[in-house]
């Protein structure tokens, strides 16, 4: 009952319009024009003449008139009723009247084919339209009831999405903004293209990731670095700081057709990370300090007294010549045990704080501290030096010899390794450090954060440092594949 009144109603609606009355105009027309002689006779020579053609060639392809008025106006039904009406009508002729039947049929056939076509034309057309509306009204739904701030942006970089969460973030209402392709940047600090549009333009993960890695001085980047998984950092004029990700949006071929935005006001949680970074910088700072002084005591008082009471076990035995050999030979193990001890200090003392740090720089540095791993516990070690060789700040020169020191360290204790490799590479604003071994390896962790947990805090204290460093870390391992460590950090 329901569905016979819906085909009444559908009925009603197509009668009343105007555009059926016209295709049945349209049809009436054809129908004059195809069968002439029988219709109006006196008149047929005269409709032959003027169309140029006596095998109705014309006359049949007139019937795509009201084929595609049909199906553009009604749809896929409206079309294949057309279609029908267009068969009944041309079949009788190409049957039974035409002198040649079967091109006759040929030529009907290839306008249903054709008016087919363009049926099926219509409806993808019509289908597509849909589904693009029925996702635009899906973003609709998604942008405007998010508390999350988001705005879409089309392949001409011009916004058509903009909900109260960011109106609300960045002072710019919806009426202002829709429609732009510039004013809507307004709130980022620095004037230059954002995911959104490096992903309407059709970059890659890839050439995105390099470009925010690698596009600008550290100097201009908030923090100067780069930030993994997808969030990089920007700073709103107003001062906020904002994380932004985006994602582009793709119809059912896979074509991107925009990208949409979101944002994060994390001014708060980027000034407890500042405040955060600050006690750790402080932290470390007093470790060292701390470390220096040990050093220099152990140099300037430990050491010196051994040395003291070498020369006095020396002289002793150089004057008494005459002494038991049992007393002498043992006064001769006292000196050895003290000159051995005297060696650990003088150890101690560099491990802690070595000088040549402090007066040649980082890279005398780490020739000692990779020349003292091989003679200490015999594995072979090469150190590289690529780009323009130069002295950094003092504290960035010791963080690095820290993290490249704390490396070496767990290569000897816990890599088994036979060979080990240190690069440093000197970019403009930027140097490259990488830490290689052919030592046994190990899984490595999915997340650097989760280090300190699982006991590997040697590996977490090089963390910390890299951040520091306002840097990265990046850690490459297998087990039987030896280890890789990556350190990047501005300059």
């Amino acid at each position: 009952m329901h569905i016979s009144s819906g085909l009444l109603s559908s009925a009603r609606r197509v009668i009343r319009s105007p555009h059926f009355w016209a295709v049945l105009a349209i049809f009436a027309i054809g129908i004059i024009l195809h069968y002439p002689e029988q219709l109006i006779p006196w008149g047929a020579s005269a409709i032959s003449s003027f169309l140029g053609t006596t095998r109705h060639t014309a006359e049949r392809v007139f019937f795509l008139i009201p084929i595609t008025y049909a199906s553009f106006i009604f749809g896929l039904r409206g079309g294949i009723a057309s279609l029908v009406a267009a068969g009944f009508i041309m079949l009788p002729r190409a049957i039974f009247i035409s002198q040649v039947p079967v091109d006759a049929i040929l030529e009907s056939s290839g306008v249903i084919i054709v008016g087919g076509v363009v049926n099926l034309w219509f409806y993808m057309h019509r289908k597509d339209i849909a589904q693009r509306r029925s996702i635009e009204e899906a973003l609709v739904r998604i942008i405007d009831g998010s508390s999350i701030p988001s705005f879409v942006i089309n392949k001409q970089h011009k916004v058509t999405h903009w909900n109260t969460a960011i109106e609300a973030l960045t002072g710019i209402k919806r009426e202002e903004i829709i429609g732009t392709d510039e004013q809507w940047r307004a709130f980022y600090a620095e004037k230059r293209p954002i995911m959104a549009d490096l992903i309407v333009d059709g970059s890659s993960e890839k050439e995105i990731e390099t470009y925010y890695k690698n596009g600008y001085k550290r100097s201009q980047l908030i923090y100067g670095a780069y930030e993994a998984e997808g969030w990089f950092p920007a700073l709103g004029k107003d001062g906020k700081y904002l994380h932004f990700s985006a994602s582009p949006i793709r119809n059912n071929d896979g074509e991107i057709t925009g990208a949409i935005e979101t944002l994060e006001n994390i001014t708060e949680r980027k000034k407890a990370e500042e405040n955060l970074r600050y006690y750790l910088k402080e932290i470390t700072k007093a470790q060292e300090e701390e470390r220096k002084r040990i050093a220099r005591e152990l140099h300037d008082s430990s050491a010196q007294n051994l040395i003291a009471l070498l020369h006095q076990l020396d002289n002793l035995l150089t004057d008494k010549t005459k002494l038991p050999v049992s007393e002498a030979k043992a006064l001769w193990g006292f000196y050895e045990q003290i000159r051995d001890t005297l060696q650990e200090v003088r150890r101690f003392s560099r491990d802690l704080r070595p000088s040549i740090l402090d007066d040649l720089g980082l890279l005398p540095a780490l020739e000692w501290v990779t020349q003292d791993l091989k003679s200490t516990y015999w594995i072979e070690v090469d150190l590289k030096v690529l780009g323009n060789e130069r002295r950094l700040f003092p504290e960035t020169e010791l963080l690095l010899f820290r993290i490249v020191q704390e490396a070496l360290r767990n290569i000897a204790k816990h890599a088994e390794a036979t060979r080990a490799e240190v690069e440093v590479k000197f970019d403009e604003d930027r140097i490259t450090i990488t830490i290689s071994d052919d030592g046994k390896g190990f899984e490595p962790p999915e997340s650097l954060e989760v280090l300190p947990p699982t006991g590997k805090l040697g590996l977490a204290g090089m963390q910390e440092r890299v951040q520091l460093l306002g840097g990265r870390l990046k850690l490459e391992s297998k087990p039987g594949k030896g280890t890789k460590i990556f350190v990047e950090a501005p300059v």
